[in-house]
């Protein structure tokens, strides 16, 4: 084993060398020599300030710390240990502490604002003054103009949030471990696509053995375990059994997550009235497109009061159609039976079956011909390599360099480059499918982002991207749902975001945009899910290799705002349900987390025979780290506005039209935080964006 593998700054990870065991000493070091680069800014004479010696010394001073770190928080999310679990935790609270006291340091801020005072600094390039405001806003929006005293409780804040929040996601990923459904009768599990049921069997045998997996099905609460039961099972007690579980995660002893809720809203409350905010929400969004709380409230407020009346309809509807269909009077639904009755509804109506489109979509068909579209419309090319784990090699695509180590064998590497000059753009590892020691959900994440050199000539970006879609079967390919194609879509436009990133600033580029920016190069992406002329170089039927017939396609677009108020609602209910946490419960006492949630999410909530719990025990979005989308959620819906609003540019020129695809990858992509924005999206759009493309897309206007 090489002597401090976390800190081997060889191009792509050596990640059979990184133990456990190594994390402390190497951290250790890593905070060490960051220390001294931090040193180094504050020894400056105040008349040798200068953008390279302290802007971009400052920028640079964490680099090493920073991938480290990284390496080992994303080896905890895809491959948890309890000895990976240990040692990550160990060091947290040193980490947490570093990090929080860099913008708090008096000595780096006294050398920022000398500089920022200097003739140099009113004469730097635009990029550069970027840097200088950006860095100065971090600090004063961090606290570094407070009293002493002050500073040091916001650095004790940050380190008590690292470590609260880590142990909320944990709680929520054992608990979810925690929980199994066996079923032993196979007549119960009537209703069950065929490869819902084939991979709870799978489930069982790696489970329980060849033997004794061979004689039941195991469901978890994973979604692609748990949501085929929802929908399609006829069977309403094992229906209740998987929701009930579902419902209460995150709310039992050991996992029960609500003091560690109320302790993760105090912290931040506090920390925002440290800062002279009245909540924390204003401390989030000052420097987002919705600048405070109050806003993204009133943006949430509005599209809520637009969605209402077709939420409304569509709940009475489904009611209606299961009284029918049961001879019995209208009434409300059972939260367990939503699903099940709203697929046989959209059956009826539609002649629609979301396994219909199961068979088209092969994940690595899904993958090629995505793959193919943003070569297409973008100018890239993706070139998948092979890849080893210990000794075992794994033969995929170009098999003319050596293998690329992986973490696990399910991960799969690839190199994208700019197809018309060959340039490596930057390469990213993929990890699709569950298992039981990695996170819940779906996410991108960067490990190395690279900047120009002073020849101008720039590394290759590294990132990732992870999901938790249907695996395969012994005797099937990986076949996903829709949704689960718009997911790999979603995370894939982040990872461009990322891997296009050409801001001479590494700060400044990719993905560390605005928030409610962020979202709108993965979102976009989801649109080309939905265009025949797209879905014909990705959707191809796993045996027959034939594109989805033109029939079946019009009956999914006819079907796409099936219930469109309700998937509306409940996201505009998780932004809701998270700016009044952030803006109203967290300034006030309170006893019962749930009852004070629903009586705010009145309107948000549909009505249902059985009260349901909210996300929150389980929301990993916004407890799961000190700030995260805390305050944020709404992000989501408001990048939907500018996705659909830019995507009608695509819808007006052609959804595969190179030189508008070229123009979204120069004026979006790879400008990351350059500029403010609005500024970019104008710059693409050539004005302000409108609701209307949201609301129209989603047949509610």
């Amino acid at each position: 084993m090489s002597d401090h593998p976390f800190l081997q700054n060889s191009p792509l990870p050596k990640w059979s060398s990184f133990a456990p065991e190594c994390i402390r000493d190497d951290i250790t070091l890593a905070l060490s020599k960051a220390e001294d680069n931090l040193q180094t800014i504050r020894d400056l004479n105040l008349s040798e300030v200068n953008f390279e010696n302290t802007v971009k010394a400052l920028e640079s001073s964490t680099r090493e710390l920073d991938e480290a770190w990284g390496l080992i928080a994303h080896l905890d999310s895809v491959c948890n240990s309890e000895e990976l679990r240990n040692a990550h935790n160990e060091m947290l609270p040193a980490i947490s502490e570093f990090s929080a006291k860099i913008p708090l340091d008096a000595k780096l801020w006294e050398a920022i604002k000398c500089f920022a005072e200097t003739d140099e600094a009113k004469k730097l390039p635009q990029i550069d003054q970027r840097l200088l405001s950006e860095t100065i806003k971090d600090f004063q929006e961090a606290g570094a103009d407070l009293a002493s005293e002050k500073r040091q409780r916001l650095e004790e804040i940050s380190s008590e949030l690292a470590k609260v929040t880590q142990k909320f996601s944990e709680n929520v990923l054992d608990a979810t471990n925690n929980w199994q459904m066996v079923v032993k009768e196979e007549d119960k599990l009537s209703g069950l696509p065929l490869s819902a049921k084939s991979a709870a069997k799978q489930a069982a045998i790696k489970k329980f053995g060849d033997e004794e997996g061979a004689n039941c099905w195991l469901f978890t609460l994973h979604a692609p375990s748990m949501l085929p039961v929802l929908q399609y099972l006829e069977n309403e007690e094992l229906r209740k059994k998987i929701w009930t579980a579902s419902d209460l995660l995150g709310t039992e002893e050991p996992f029960d997550n609500q003091d560690l809720i109320k302790k993760i809203l105090s912290l931040r409350q506090e920390k925002a009235e440290i800062l002279g905010k009245s909540n924390f929400a204003d401390v989030v969004l000052s420097r987002r497109m919705a600048k405070n709380g109050a806003n993204a409230d009133s943006f949430i407020s509005k599209l809520k009061d637009q969605t209402l009346p077709f939420f409304i309809q569509e709940n009475e509807e489904l009611e209606k159609f299961k009284a029918e269909k049961s001879n019995h009077s209208p009434d409300l639904l059972q939260p367990w039976e939503v699903g099940f009755w709203a697929e046989r509804l959209k059956k009826e109506r539609y002649d629609f079956n979301d396994e219909d489109l199961r068979p088209y979509f092969p994940i690595q068909s899904v993958l090629g011909g995505m793959f193919n579209l943003v070569t297409k419309i973008f100018g890239l090319e993706i070139i998948e390599r092979s890849t080893q784990v210990n000794e075992k090699i794994f033969s995929h695509g170009d098999n003319s360099k050596d293998p690329v180590e992986v973490w696990h064998e399910d991960v799969r590497f690839y190199d994208l480059y700019d197809q018309e000059n060959r340039h490596l753009l930057g390469s990213f590892y993929a990890d699709w499918h569950p298992r039981s020691s990695k996170r819940g959900g779906a996410w991108m994440n960067y490990l190395k982002t690279a900047e120009p050199d002073k020849n101008g000539v720039r590394q290759p970006h590294l990132g990732l991207i992870c999901g938790n879609l249907t695996a395969p079967t012994a005797d099937q390919p990986a076949l996903l749902t829709h949704y689960e194609v718009e997911t790999i879509f979603h995370e894939f436009g982040h990872l461009l975001h990322h891997l296009c990133g050409e801001v001479k600033h590494r700060s400044l580029n990719g993905v560390n945009v605005a928030w409610d920016f962020v979202e709108l190069p993965s979102q976009i992406m989801e649109n080309w899910c939905w265009e025949k002329e797209s879905l014909d170089l990705f959707a191809k039927h796993f045996e027959s290799r034939e594109p989805i017939p033109e029939n079946l396609f019009e009956k999914m677009i006819r079907a796409r705002n099936f219930m469109a108020g309700n998937a509306m609602m409940r996201q505009l209910a998780f932004s809701k349900l998270d700016l009044f946490l952030h803006r109203t419960l967290a300034l006030k006492e309170f006893n019962d987390l749930e009852e004070e949630i629903n009586s705010t999410l009145v309107e948000y909530l549909p009505k249902r025979k059985s009260p349901a719990r909210t996300i929150v025990h389980r929301f990993s979005h916004l407890f799961s780290g000190p700030v995260g989308y805390a305050s944020a959620y709404y992000s989501y819906k408001w990048a939907e506005v500018l996705d659909a609003d830019a995507f009608t540019r695509f819808k007006m020129e052609g959804v595969m039209n190179e030189k508008t695809g070229r123009e979204f990858r120069d004026k979006i992509l790879s400008r990351g935080n350059s500029e403010e924005p609005d500024k970019l999206y104008h710059s693409f759009m050539g004005r302000a964006p409108s609701n209307e493309a949201l609301l129209r897309r989603s047949g509610l206007s």
